[in-house]
C-alpha cells in the first residue's frame, strides 16, 4: 500500500483495533470508546476486510488475537503514538482558560501525602480543568498506561509498556511511626517484640520489612493490615502498635499530632517514587504542564 491508498483507511478503525487488542472484548472496547457494541462489531468487520484476516477469534468470553493481529499491533501502536505526538505539538495550552480532563494514576501513599499540595496549585493555575485520579500500584500501572485509561502515573514501578517513559521523582526512606510516650528510640529487640501494622493493597501480612528481618534471622508480629494510609494515624494513636511508612507519608501523619517518627532500627534500603507516562503524549503541551506540576510537588524538596 502506498500513501495515496491511505485515503481509504479510516483512522478511527485503527483506534478500535488498538482498543480491541487491549481489551479482548467488544463490550469492554465499546465502553472504553463510548460507542455502542454494534458500532464496534461493524468496525471489526471493516478491519477484517481491510487486513484480509479474522484478526480476533472468540475463545469463551475473550477474543484471542490472530498471529496477523499481533504483527499489525506491533507496527501500529508506535505509529499511532507518532501521529498523536504530531497533532498535539500543534495544539496550544493555556492552563488559566483550559477545561481539559486529566486522568492520572497515583499510588495510595502519593495520593494521601502528596496530592493535596498539587491540587491547591492546580486549582490556582487552572481552575477549569478536571482531575480524575485512579488508584494504581506497580502491578496495575502498566496496563492502565498501555490502555490509555491514564496518561501519567506516580508509583513504584517495575515493568512498563515499551512506549512509556519514566523518571525518578524522589528517593525516600522508611520511617518508624509510634504513638507511645516512652522516651528514646526503639532497639531492634523492642521493634521485633512490639505489634505492627502495615498498609497492604492486596491484604498481605508481610512485606519488605519482613524480608529484611528474615535476612538477619529476626521476625515481627503483624496484627493489623489496612488497604490505605488514610486513617492509619487514628488507628495507631493510643496503642503500642508500630508502623513503617515512607518519610513523606510520615510527615503528614505526624503533623496531626499524637504520633512521632524515628529511624527504623534496622538497615533498610531506600525507595524510588517514579513518574511514568505515555510516550504518545510526551510532547503534548497540556501533559507537559501537568507533569511539570507533579515534578514540582511530588519530587524531592531539594529539587524545588
Amino acid at each position: 500500500m502506498n500513501r495515496n491508498d491511505l485515503r481509504r483507511v479510516d483512522l478511527n478503525l485503527l483506534i478500535v483495533f488498538e482498543t480491541l487488542m487491549h481489551e479482548r472484548s467488544v463490550t469492554r472496547a465499546a465502553e472504553k470508546l463510548f460507542l455502542g457494541q454494534p458500532a464496534i462489531s461493524a468496525a471489526l468487520s471493516r478491519l477484517r476486510s481491510l487486513f484480509d484476516d479474522p484478526l480476533f477469534v472468540r475463545t469463551g468470553r475473550s477474543m484471542e488475537p490472530s498471529a496477523r493481529a499481533y504483527e499489525i499491533f506491533a507496527l501500529l501502536s508506535p505509529a499511532l503514538d507518532s501521529i498523536s505526538t504530531a497533532v498535539s505539538r500543534a495544539a496550544e495550552f493555556d492552563p488559566a482558560t483550559s477545561n481539559a480532563v486529566f486522568r492520572i494514576g497515583l499510588s495510595d501513599d502519593a495520593e494521601f501525602a502528596l496530592l493535596p499540595r498539587l491540587l491547591k496549585r492546580i486549582r490556582a493555575e487552572a481552575p477549569g480543568i478536571v482531575l480524575v485520579v485512579r488508584r494504581v500500584n506497580y502491578l496495575s500501572i502498566p496496563t492502565l498506561l498501555a490502555s490509555g485509561e491514564i496518561s501519567v502515573g506516580v508509583s513504584y514501578t517495575n515493568d512498563l509498556p515499551a512506549n512509556a517513559k519514566r523518571k525518578v521523582l524522589r528517593r525516600s526512606k522508611p520511617r518508624l511511626l509510634r504513638a507511645d510516650s516512652v522516651p528514646g528510640s526503639l532497639s531492634l529487640a523492642d521493634f521485633c517484640a512490639r505489634p505492627h501494622a502495615l498498609v497492604s493493597y492486596a491484604g498481605d501480612l508481610s512485606g519488605f520489612i519482613d524480608e529484611a528481618l528474615a535476612e538477619i534471622g529476626r521476625k515481627r508480629h503483624v496484627v493489623l493490615a489496612v488497604p490505605q494510609f488514610n486513617g492509619l494515624g487514628s488507628l495507631l494513636r493510643g496503642t503500642d502498635i508500630l508502623a513503617i511508612v515512607p518519610d513523606y507519608t510520615a510527615d503528614v501523619l505526624t503533623a496531626g499530632g499524637g504520633l512521632r517518627a524515628e529511624e527504623v532500627p534496622l538497615e533498610m534500603r531506600g525507595f524510588e517514587l517514579h513518574m511514568a507516562w505515555r510516550g504518545a503524549q510526551d510532547n503534548d503541551p497540556a501533559e507537559r504542564w501537568l507533569r511539570s506540576r507533579i515534578q514540582m510537588f511530588f519530587g524531592d524538596p531539594e529539587s524545588l
